[in-house]
């Protein structure tokens, strides 16, 4: 993940501010708030900084999966890009029994670990796949988020080793 963060912080710097680099990572898919924070250490952005532009980034995309998600599948499934909607669809449902055996809870903690596969995109495509319901789906993206967010800081800015 690093080499690609690096990759778009190179790619980025000389041409947006270091804030909307780190905002851009923050709402891609895959990279979330994981590279969002990576990329802001890289940046030299301070912690508070980064930890609320990629709270914002990352969960800026969950209202509109929640709610279009499935519509937008139904439009692609009459166009050639079918077998990417399978694809989408079946990585969203593998997630179901991880996240439905808990419900809500299940869906934060998934959503609040912070490797790939897992988080605000992977977490609002299951739960639109599974029609939670958008208020449950949408705290328990935006707090499993904040966890994740908290995590990653602690991590990437050696908070935790101070502290051992």
């Amino acid at each position: 993940m690093e080499g690609i963060v690096q990759s778009l912080v190179d790619f980025f710097s000389n041409t947006i501010p270091a804030e909307l680099t780190v905002f851009t990572l923050s709402l891609m898919p895959i990279i979330e708030l994981r590279g969002g924070i990576l990329a802001a250490k890289l940046l030299d952005l301070d912690m508070w900084r980064a930890f609320f532009i990629c709270l914002v980034g990352t969960i800026l995309p969950t209202p509109f999966i929640l709610l279009f998600i499935n519509k937008i599948f139904d439009w692609m499934r009459n166009t050639r890009f079918v077998k990417l909607v399978n694809r989408l669809e079946a990585k969203g449902r593998s997630k179901f029994d991880k996240i439905n055996r808990y419900k809500t809870l299940g869906l934060l903690i998934f959503v609040a670990i912070p490797l790939p596969g897992t988080g605000a995109w992977t977490g609002s495509l299951a739960a639109a796949l599974m029609k939670m319901d958008f208020k449950s789906a949408m705290i328990s993206v935006a707090g499993g988020t904040l966890v994740a967010d908290i995590i990653m800081c602690l991590l990437s800015y050696g908070v935790l080793g101070m502290v051992l």
